[in-house]
């Protein structure tokens, strides 16, 4: 699978989060739960990934774009999210 980014935002999450967007691919790779985000209208379809990334649960946040995944968002999971998704 290919992914893409913004790269003035992969950087602003190695700096801020220490979190790199390229690894995204490994927390799809172990993926366990994967929605639709429907919060808010925001024009397009955005899908939340929650999976692992080594030992620790991750939330990736994309949007499909033809055979590409875009990433938007990538963190750690809060403990709300730790405790639903169980970890």
């Amino acid at each position: 699978m290919n992914l893409t980014w913004d790269e003035p935002k992969r950087q602003a999450a190695l700096a801020d989060r220490g979190i790199d967007f390229a690894d995204a691919q490994q927390v799809f790779a172990r993926c366990l739960y994967e929605f639709e985000d429907i919060r808010h209208d925001y024009g397009e379809c955005r899908m939340i990934c929650i999976g692992f990334l080594a030992d620790r649960l991750m939330v990736v946040g994309y949007v499909q774009r033809g055979e590409s995944r875009h990433i938007f968002s990538m963190r750690k999971a809060n403990d709300r999210e730790k405790l639903r998704f169980g970890q």
